[in-house]
């Protein structure tokens, strides 16, 4: 009998999984008000920026994939903003840099979280953005009970916050104290932001998109535009240690949206995975499900042996390695050709025996790659940056989120909101929120595929995955985790949409990830044949792993993936399910 730690939830009004409670049953309430599925979704984006402050915020990203009951072509929410007009490689190195700051003014890009989230209102969206709000706005202002990693993380960096961001420490060390698990935390001044965002709009009359509108413009070239640009210009500490002054504007505020685009697609065993273009690492996983297409029947792999662990991670690692050499905004992808059976049969030979360490990308159409100088071996880091979801040690360091809807109408969503956590900047006071870090994920080398550009958006982690069956949405799936999204999505889809899993069984079943590729977070380290694994996959399997080369930690038995997932099915049944790992994610839905 498959273990399950809980009920794949069925029924047929509406489904929602995301990484934290209070976030799935916000966005529940909204499909009972009537609205649809991107109200809810939007709605428990704005929440899980008051409830997961140490994983995402206003002050970061969000993409999303969408299909429309009235069609379902999956299109891409792009809510990843740009590097400013003055993040030039020469001003970095100017300042002694090698590497773009891990956290601090100096790593933030344009925010595009809150500005996706009014787009897809504007486009998608049924109820007031006062309903849609409201929710955030009551825990922002009144209070919610925190999880424990709220506190631990505030922990990790109370020095930091003491000594350097005295902002910070206000809203976090009020008490004198990180807050205490289920302690009341309240945001009053974000509270405020937000009911700001909702009058402006209201202002406009009563049409929605006047509305929205309206809001959007306060957001960009109102009153958060100006005091984003004025605190940009304050010298803060940073993870290089020394103190920078930001870079972002009210010019680059203002010269921000999100905006619509077309999925990046493959056709798999039956089924259209649609993700993000190559401007996200999105690809990689269409990559790695057309290699292991090329190595045999995906749904004969045992995904409890040694011999499928190998098999995938080996795969993945190839797939990385062209997500180093070819991945970028703005680049030259040769992306019809990664995703060709031609060239994923020659990926496909590649996979030996034992494992490689070495860091191998292709050369589609003949291109020769080029990689960035890597970091190999310890390197220190101090507690502003990283991936929490992936250390081993339960480390508390800035990570995502993630949400999923579907509604009775066949409406479905993914988003992967991130960035912008507490750890990644010092809080903005007038609005209650910090800038994001994502400008970390950019290269100080010229040439690259993701080197630093003004207006470039970063070659982001953050990758939501949408499922078609036959033309007609069936999946919306995704997880935090950084480099790991795509490793463990695969895992999951392997076992759901090749295996036949129920979506909760796909979720609990051991994951596994390598870290055998330059890191997408500062100081971009390399573990040539690093291997993570739950210690459920017992003492045979590692051994195993170990004998045929592969650098192995061992993980807690719970600890890799935070997957979330909502399906449909042609009758109208509709299903969820959400990771227990971290005791957090909750699917909810009738």
């Amino acid at each position: 009998m498959t273990f399950t730690t809980r009920p794949t939830l069925r029924g047929t009004f509406g489904m929602v999984s995301s990484t934290h409670w209070l976030a799935s049953q916000s966005a529940m309430r909204i499909l009972e008000l009537g609205g649809n599925a991107f109200d809810a979704a939007a709605c428990a984006g704005f929440v899980l920026h008051v409830v997961e402050p140490h994983l995402n915020g206003p002050g970061g990203e969000v993409p999303a994939i969408v299909a429309t009951a009235d069609d379902p072509t999956p299109r891409v929410l792009a809510g990843q903003g740009v590097a400013p007009a003055g993040a030039t490689i020469e001003h970095y190195r100017s300042l002694g840099l090698s590497l773009v700051p891990g956290s601090g003014p100096l790593a933030a890009t344009v925010p595009g979280a809150v500005d996706a989230w009014l787009l897809l209102l504007r486009d998608h969206g049924t109820l007031p953005l006062r309903t849609v709000l409201e929710p955030a706005i009551d825990y922002a202002r009144n209070g919610h009970p925190v999880v424990a990693r709220v506190g631990d993380t505030v922990e990790t960096v109370r020095e930091l916050f003491t000594e350097h961001w005295p902002t910070s420490a206000a809203l976090w060390l009020a008490n004198g104290r990180p807050p205490a698990p289920n302690e009341l935390v309240k945001n009053p001044a974000y509270a405020d932001t937000l009911e700001r965002l909702v009058t402006s709009g209201e202002e406009a009359g009563t049409d929605l998109v006047a509305q929205i509108e309206r809001a959007r413009l306060a957001w960009r070239e109102g009153f958060v535009a100006e005091a984003v640009d004025e605190f940009s210009k304050l010298p803060h500490r940073d993870s290089s240690g020394e103190d920078h002054a930001g870079l972002i504007t009210g010019a680059d505020m203002a010269a921000f949206t999100a905006t619509w685009e077309d999925a990046a697609t493959l056709d798999w065993h039956g089924h259209t995975v649609a993700k993000t273009g190559p401007w996200g690492q999105g690809p990689a996983l269409l990559q790695s499900l057309a290699v292991l297409a090329e190595l045999g029947d995906p749904s004969d792999l045992d995904l409890t042996s040694a011999d499928a662990v190998h098999t995938t991670v080996e795969v993945m690692k190839l797939s990385y390695a062209d997500r180093e050499a070819w991945y970028g905004d703005g680049a030259d992808v040769p992306l019809k050709t990664l995703l060709s059976p031609t060239y994923a049969a020659a990926r496909a030979a590649l996979v030996g025996p034992d494992a490689s360490l070495e860091l191998r990308p292709g050369m589609p159409d003949g291109r020769k790659p080029l990689l960035p100088t890597m970091t190999t071996g310890d390197v220190t880091v101090d507690a502003t940056v990283g991936e929490p979801t992936v250390a081993p040690d339960g480390g508390t360091r800035g990570d995502t989120c993630h949400v999923d809807v579907v509604d009775r109408w066949g409406n479905v969503i993914s988003a992967t909101p991130s960035g912008g956590w507490l750890q990644s900047s010092p809080v903005i006071p007038s609005l209650g929120f910090p800038l994001g870090s994502r400008a970390q994920m950019f290269w100080l080398e010229e040439g690259l595929a993701s080197s630093l550009a003004p207006g470039k958006r970063p070659r982001t982690t953050l990758t939501p995955t949408l499922v078609l069956r036959d033309g007609v949405p069936v999946l919306a799936c995704g997880s935090p985790g950084g480099d790991q999204q795509d490793q463990w999505q695969l895992l999951f889809l392997l076992r759901h949409l090749a295996g036949g899993q129920e979506l909760q069984v796909a979720i609990d079943a051991p994951a596994w990830h390598t870290t055998g590729f330059p890191s997408s977070f500062y100081p971009r380290a390399t573990e040539p044949g690093g291997l993570v694994l739950e210690t459920r996959l017992g003492t045979a399997v590692r051994d195993e792993l170990i004998r045929r080369g592969h650098v192995v930690t061992e993980s807690d038995a719970w600890s890799l993936g935070r997957l979330c997932a909502v399906g449909r099915e042609p009758d109208g049944v509709l299903s969820a399910g959400a990771n227990p790992r971290g005791m957090q994610g909750y699917a909810v839905g009738r």
